[in-house]
This record gives C-alpha cells, structure tokens and sequence, in this order.
C-alpha cells in the first residue's frame, strides 16, 4: 500500500503535470493546452473562447491533471502496422486498459474478421463500402448506434439525424449507464433535464450539498468552487459512504494559500450505507416539516403535491430512516439544522446517487429537500447534476437519444419536409439485451467503450460477439477493442477536438455552450467525425430535397440546422461570425416558475427500496481511481485512497476483522452473477458493512437489472460476498479486465 497523503491535489499534481510534460515535450504540451479548444475531460467547461485553461467566467488557471492526461495521450506516437502484426487480439487482451491506452495513438483503420487472429490496417474505402454494404443488406431495425460524451454536437446531432433517416430510433448515449437518472429525475419533478444553475451562482451560495460524489479525484476543478464557498464562511456537508481525503482536505494549485497550508473542504461529512440516500434525504426532509423550517410561501405558490409528501413522511418511521440510512437521528438533525439556516443552498451529485436501481428516486428526492426551503428558482441556489464527461450533455441535448421531445421531433421534420420514425426507441440496455437475444446485426459506436461501460463483462461480450459487424470510431485502444469484438470488427482512428480542421462546440454541466477552435492534425489520413457521417450519410441514404450530405461536411451548415431544430440552442448559428458562448435557453431557474403542464414543480413519495442484505454479504459500490477517467485507466496508481494497484477490495477494517482476514490477504468476491479473485483485501475508512472496488473491472460482478425508469444499472450497491481465494484445479484465475 501506498501511504495515504494528508491532503488531495497540490505539489502532487503539479509534479504529476510535469511528468505528463516530459512523455510529449513542455512546449508541445503548454501550446496544445493553451489553445481555443474545451477541455476534453470532465463537463465543468474548461477552455474554448475564454483561452486555454480558463473556465467559463475567465479565470485563469482552470486545469486539472484529467485535463493533462487526456491531451498527452492524444499527443502519442503513431502506433505502426508492425504493432498489430506483432500483437495479437489475444495478447491485447492480456494487456491493463492503462496498457492499451498508452500504446499510441490510433493513425490507421483496422480491421478483423472470421478467423483472424490479429487486426490488420485496411483502407478508408475498405471500411466505408463494409458499412455501407452492412446496412444496405440489413433492416435498420437491426442496426443500433451509441455515443460517448467525448464528441462534439456537430457530430452528435448528425449521428442521430442519420440514424433517423436510416430508419431507427435505436440511437443512444453513455448518460443511460451514468447520469440518465439525473435527466430522468429533475425532468419528472421540475420539467427539466439538466442543472438548475449558472456557474455564477455557485459564487454567492453558502451552503453546498455533495452528495455521492468525489470530485477530488474526479471533477478537481470544481475543489476551487467548493473552497471559496468555505472561505466566504459557507458549509460543505458530504454525503459518501466512503472517507475520502480530498472531500476532508484539499489543496488547490492554483491558489498559493490553499497550495501550502491545504483547505478544509467538508464542515459535515456523513458516511450512510451504500443505497442509504433515500432514507436519509427523506430524514431531513422530515425534521424539516416537523420542526416547521419550510418555505410555506413558495410551497404554495410554486409546488404540487406536497400534502402528500408530508403524509408519506409521516408514516416512515425513524426505526426505518436510522436502519437503512445507517446514520442516526441525531447525525441527520445536526444537518438539518444547518441547512435550516441556510439562505443559499447548491445540492450536487454525481453517480453515486444515479447508479442505483432507485436511482431516478434518488434524484427526486434530492429536488423535493431543495424544495421544501424553496432552494430552487432563485439565484445562487439549485440543482447541479455533476456530469462526467466534457459534452455527455451536449449529446443529449442534439437528440442522441432513443426518443426525441416532441418539439425537437416536430422541428426536425418541419426542416426535412419528411416523416421520420416515431416507434418507441432502445436506450443502451435494451439494444445490447436485443443484440444478446438476436435481433440487431450491427453497431456503429462514435466514441467511448461500450464494452468497458457495460454491466456484466461477460454479458456485454457475448452480446457484442454475436453482431455481424461493429464499429468504433477512437482516438485511442481500449478494452473494447480488446474484448468486444463482433464477426468483423473494424476500427476507425478519428481526429481529436484540438485537431478538428473547423470550428466545433460542447455544452458544459453549467448549460454553457462553448466553442472550440480546433487545429492542425498530428497525424495524415486521419478524418473527423462529421466527415465520416457525412460520408455514410451520402451513401446510405442519399440526398433529401431540402438535405446535402455534402454541405453537412461543413459544420456551420449542421450549428445552422441546429439553431433551427434544437430548443434552446437558437444563438450557435452565430459561432461562425462571432465564436461567441452561450448559455442555452430556458434552462437556468432564478424564478419559481417551472416548464411543466401547471407552471409547478412537483414532490415525489418514492417509497424507500428494501436494504436487507443477505446474511454474510457485503454492499458493494464500484468506483473509478484518481488516475482514472470514465472507463480510461492512465495509472494503476490511486494516490489518495493509498493504492499501487487496481486488483483489490478495500473494507472497513471492522469487517476484516469479522471475516478473519488481515491486510492483503488474497480473496474472491462472489457475486449473484460472477466471481472475482485473486483479490487482495485493503482497509480502508468506508462504512461498515460495505465494500470498494474499481471500475470498470469489477464490472463482471454487476448484474444488468437497471433502474426501470432511467434504465441504468446499478453499479453502486451489489450484494457480494468475500471469502479467502483458493484456486480451483484445472482453472485459472479469472482475468482482470
């Protein structure tokens, strides 16, 4: 084990940012940093128009070593031909997903089929005319298409806009196994998808709500946020199962106080059970409305539904709250009280909340505590859904999803002057359960790793395994590649946003439209995502009277039907004149009134889901590492949680003690679906009762069941059970993927 820092960020990642220096060359890296271009990372808005390393407000310097990592690999050599002839798919399985990442860069088309046990570099038109040649033979309906959060809304508004004029709504995105239930949630109580707020109003708020989350390792920018809230004098009250030093103590880089002497970050940090956040909003919902500490004017004026939020609560007994939440009365009446006082209130979360079979309940329970002060639709407080990837929102906002608004349908095909499919469209698992069950043929992937994402490892690569042909477009290698392969596979390497030869723009979690210059490809023949749609699009459904596939090669012709189509997003038609930034309309609340049928939002009385974890077995929530990015693994090391390897399980030492183990013991993690081991067993500072494991490896230990209205599986709480490791004769341990 490493030794646990006593402080997050800091020296650490400034000597890190110089190591990252070193593998491509300070001057390549610093120019490629301070170009126009937004940050190809975390959704928090760094760079584009505001100069690099700037966030959305113009401060400088904005940057985190996710940043850093994501353009140095992006800066790598080439991987050559002789690579792919020497390693075979199956020696690329042997290898980490940090191992595939740092291989190179992808500068050639690749291709396997039936038999063969390498990839092998084709040509352009090799790869075009099998796509093309895939989806003439085939019925739409068996075709599905998926994107990551990395590409740009030029591109995502034209995957789905071709996905519809193929003929199916089998088009999605990575939200559905992250932060779906966010959209799902805040549209149900509030009749929006996304954040409440504008970065600017996180300046004057003084009491923020972490909830499921871990920015320290995940989202670093937003540790400045959170200590200049601490600063003015205001509260941070942490929600995590898990005792991470970042959330207690971190010290920003670029601060020089807060560099040298660090900064307290949680004045209140409660540790439930994992899946205990329902019973514990639902506990301070309760003091709240026993204790007369509400918001009657705005309850009145601006809600629905609170009646019966007040008689579901009267009915859930403390017993209940203090059992599954795991924290007591008294803990939950000491947040209480500060939120009570609290003029301000900022409630965010990431994926600790979402990925949860109840995880959409989550959500709204999180809007129904905010609303009972009347801590949405005024400046400086609201909702923030903490996104995880630098456009997953953008995506969805260009109808990357299985089932458009009415108002974008409705626009969409006034513009086209056609019908376009309205049959009820699949979200991700449901297109990798029907390609399980037979009926898709192919997929076409613009970006991420749909293997690395999927619950179930060995599901999602039996699914895969059984398409006719399945496309990725990256810039990088990743599991996928290595572990999801179809009969043909084929590889596609695509340009980066720093490369793009035009213009591009990417949402922020903040609904901040930014705009990206692009610049100067690294490597030749390498072709922009526009440009390959645009390509498929000419090929497989011809020109329409009123669209040229050719034109849609220029971008500003795409941000010119956007402006069109998209609610909200009427201003990108003027990027290419002026490159200015916008927030997108319609989105931010300071008045309390709501774009619902009635004007109001509404409270939800989800009941509690039941915790009774089985004799013996443990919750187990899946997490990525500091030196990690979604599904991307740059470093096996994990520094702040004191780990030098990815292959373990880390419990409160009270549950070692119980399960007759010591410190690196070796183990197997059984699961209702798989086995996992050897592993070795850590303690660490987490709830008892509950256990740790890294993402996406343990993925094999996920089931598929999914939340069934966000349609995202649970990653964060499975019944496991842990036992010392022994071999079985005649088989080997089982790979860590």
């Amino acid at each position: 084990m490493l030794k646990i820092p006593k402080t997050a960020g800091g020296w650490r990642a400034i000597f890190y940012s110089f190591r990252m220096a070193n593998k491509v060359g300070w001057m390549r890296l610093w120019k490629a940093m301070t170009t126009k271009n937004a940050c190809k990372t975390c959704a928090l808005g760094m760079g584009g128009q505001a100069g690099g390393m700037r966030n959305e407000a113009g401060h400088w310097p904005e940057v985190c070593k996710k940043s850093f990592q994501a353009m140095v690999a992006d800066m790598q050599k080439g991987i050559t031909p002789e690579f792919f002839a020497k390693y075979s798919i199956k020696e690329l399985q042997a290898l980490s997903s940090r191992e595939l990442e740092w291989c190179g860069r992808l500068v050639n088309p690749l291709y396997a089929g039936p038999g063969d046990t390498h990839y092998r570099i084709v040509d352009w038109d090799f790869a075009f005319n099998r796509i093309v040649k895939q989806m003439k033979d085939h019925q739409p309906e068996q075709h599905f298409f998926y994107a990551s959060g990395r590409s740009s809304n030029e591109a995502g508004f034209l995957l789905q806009l071709f996905s519809r004029l193929y003929g199916t709504n089998y088009v999605n995105n990575c939200s559905f196994y992250c932060h779906q239930a966010s959209g799902s949630g805040l549209a149900a109580s509030l009749g929006t998808g996304t954040a409440t707020v504008d970065l600017h109003d996180l300046d004057k708020t003084d009491l923020f709500f972490l909830i499921g989350g871990n920015p320290a390792s995940n989202h670093p920018r937003l540790m400045r946020t959170l200590m200049q809230i601490r600063r003015r004098g205001g509260k941070v009250i942490v929600i995590n199962p898990v005792k991470e030093i970042g959330l207690v103590n971190f010290s920003v880089p670029s601060d020089v106080l807060s560099l040298f002497f660090g900064t307290n970050i949680a004045t209140h940090y409660l540790q439930p059970h994992i899946g205990g956040d329902l019973a514990l909003l639902y506990g301070i919902a309760k003091l709240l409305i026993e204790q007369n500490q509400v918001d009657q004017a705005f309850l009145e004026a601006s809600t629905e539904g609170v009646q019966e939020f007040k008689t579901m609560l009267d009915e859930l007994s403390w017993d209940t709250i203090e059992k599954d939440s795991g924290i007591s009365k008294a803990q939950i009446q000491e947040v209480a009280d500060v939120y009570a006082k609290s003029k301000n209130a900022v409630f965010g979360w990431t994926m600790g909340i979402t990925h949860h079979l109840n995880g959409t309940s989550n959500v709204r329970a999180i809007v129904n505590l905010a609303l009972l002060r009347g801590m949405v639709g005024k400046p400086s407080s609201g909702l923030l859904p903490i996104r995880g990837h630098s456009n997953v929102q953008g995506i969805g906002s260009m109808g990357v999803v299985p089932n458009l608004k009415e108002k974008f349908l409705n626009n969409l095909e006034g513009y086209l002057k056609t019908t376009l499919p309205r049959s009820p469209g699949l979200d991700t698992m449901a297109c990798m359960q029907a390609t399980y069950d037979g009926q898709m043929k192919a997929a076409f992937c613009l970006g991420g790793n749909l293997f690395g994402s999927n619950p179930d490892s060995n599901f999602a690569a039996d699914s895969i395994a059984k398409l006719d042909l399945i496309t990725y477009l990256n810039t990088t290698l990743n599991t996928g590649h290595a572990w999801g392969l179809a009969k043909e596979t084929l590889i596609l390497p695509v340009l980066a946003r720093d490369e793009e030869p035009q213009l591009t723009t990417q949402e922020s979690m903040f609904n901040f439209v930014r705009v990206s210059d692009g610049g100067p490809a690294r490597y030749s023949g390498l072709k922009s995502e526009v440009e390959i749609l645009a390509t498929l699009g000419s090929r497989v459904v011809g020109d329409l009277p009123n669209l040229d596939w050719r034109a849609l090669r220029m971008h500003r012709t795409i941000r010119e039907m956007i402006s069109q189509i998209v609610p909200g997003y009427e201003d990108i038609s003027k990027a290419d004149v002026s490159k200015a930034e916008f927030p997108v309309k319609g989105r931010i609340f300071h008045e309390g009134h709501f774009p619902t049928q009635s004007g109001k939002a509404s409270f939800s009385t989800d009941a509690l889901s039941s915790q009774n974890v089985p004799e013996g077995e443990l919750r187990l929530m899946t997490v990525r590492s500091e030196g990690q990015f979604n599904t991307v693994v740059y470093e096996e090391q994990d520094i702040y949680r004191g780990q030098e390897r990815r292959d373990v399980i880390l419990l409160n030492p009270e549950d070692i003690k119980k399960l007759g183990l010591k410190e690196d013991d070796e183990v197997t993690v059984s699961s209702a679906i798989a086995k996992m081991g050897p592993l070795k067993v850590r303690p660490f500072d987490i709830r008892q009762g509950n256990a740790l494991m890294y993402f996406p490896e343990a993925n094999v230990l996920v089931s598929k069941d999914i939340d069934p209205v966000s349609r995202t599986p649970s990653f964060k709480n499975v019944f496991v059970k842990v036992s010392r490791y022994k071999a079985e004769a005649g088989k080997t341990p089982l790979a860590i993927l």
